[in-house]
């Protein structure tokens, strides 16, 4: 039997752990960052950098999709225990949403209590997942699937700018438009284009959910690599044709921008893969990252309070770039270490969104568990 039939994919772990450092990079340049230096060329392209830390997450829960409802099909022998246990964690995950944001109104009063519903990543994980499962149901075959996964994909991301000029989105209730519609002070995400990323991660997934052997693993990888090189040009080049909408804006609604990072995160990916079969033997370096991939539910819960709460208030705002990125790292290790201290103290956290899985003991791993 192969190693891969017994074994975690490690290295979806590792670029979990990736997304989780450009998660902190992100929140930490955003909240300490002096306001003087957000117009900087060094500022811009630290955002650029952070941006990428949400899509990578959306992008890895839509991977979890298929492996976590192809396991269940191989355990169960039926589609339909498969699919509604993954229906299941969508909606645990967009109950987590409301809990998140019911902490951070307890532990930063002040707040209006509107801000119990406003819509950040795991209100959009949550329903994309729920959608991915019942795509990959209705897809019924590994090419019924990648049909159904790349059309939801398409449909999202070029229909982003029709829907946010849409007037029927208007005929909504306003808390509803909040998810297809930015609004300020109450939408971090919308589902158009965010759970896209969902729905191209899963194409991934149902490609390496037929892997369970390491050369046709390894051969995808290779695929994915010259894909996402492929696709990132492509759709550079894409970004400097004529565009095709009459009102779309680059960096929120524009189809290339979101296959630029598709196509970046696919590199990533499959760079990650083969980085990891060399470094196999540094376990210290790699177990780091995929032990912080695997608590990204737990850094995600406990890191957004301490950057943008009362706990570093003092420091909002007052720092000059480089002393926000050197705050940056040792704030890393900091939560690393909390994640240890927890970990040999009351355990692994039993669930998380980011992987779409609950944990079980290491002896207890099912086959190929995303």
């Amino acid at each position: 039997m192969s190693a891969l039939r017994t074994t975690r994919r490690g290295y979806l772990d590792w670029l979990r752990g990736l997304a989780v450092l450009i998660m902190i990079e992100a929140h930490t340049v955003d909240s300490w960052t002096r306001l003087a230096a957000h117009g900087t060329e060094a500022y811009r392209w630290a955002l650029i950098v952070g941006g990428f830390g949400a899509p990578l997450f959306l992008f890895l829960a839509g991977v979890a999709v298929p492996l976590s409802a192809g396991s269940k099909l191989r355990r169960f022998g039926s589609a339909r225990p498969a699919v509604s246990a993954v229906v299941s964690r969508g909606l645990e995950i967009f109950i987590l949403a409301f809990l998140f944001r019911l902490q951070s109104f307890i532990l930063s009063p002040g707040s209006p209590v509107l801000t119990l519903f406003k819509v950040d990543i795991l209100n959009i994980m949550g329903p994309a997942i729920v959608l991915a499962a019942l795509l990959w149901w209705a897809g019924q075959t590994t090419r019924g699937r990648l049909v159904v996964f790349s059309l939801a994909t398409l449909l999202v991301a070029f229909g982003t700018p029709f829907v946010r000029q849409s007037h029927l989105v208007d005929l909504l209730p306003l808390y509803f438009t909040w998810y297809l519609r930015p609004m300020n002070g109450h939408t971090n995400f919308t589902m158009f284009p965010w759970s896209a990323f969902v729905f191209a991660g899963a194409i991934l997934g149902v490609l390496l959910e037929e892997a369970r052997e390491g050369r046709r693993e390894r051969a995808i990888n290779l695929g994915v690599l010259t894909g996402g090189a492929a696709l990132t040009a492509a759709s550079f080049w894409a970004a400097w044709q004529p565009a095709i909408y009459a009102h779309s804006e680059f960096w929120t609604t524009s189809p290339s921008f979101f296959f630029i990072r598709v196509g970046v995160m696919c590199l990533g990916l499959a760079l990650v893969y083969f980085m990891t079969r060399r470094l196999d033997s540094a376990r210290g370096f790699t177990g780091v990252m995929e032990l912080m991939g695997r608590e990204s539910l737990f850094v995600y819960w406990i890191h957004v309070e301490m950057v943008y709460g009362l706990l570093t208030k003092p420091i909002h705002h007052e720092f000059p770039l480089v002393l926000t990125i050197l705050a940056y790292f040792g704030f890393s290790a900091f939560l690393w270490g909390i994640v240890e201290v927890k970990n040999r103290t009351i355990g692994p956290t039993p669930f998380t969104p980011f992987t779409g899985r609950r944990r079980r003991d290491e002896s207890a791993r099912q086959p190929l568990a995303a």
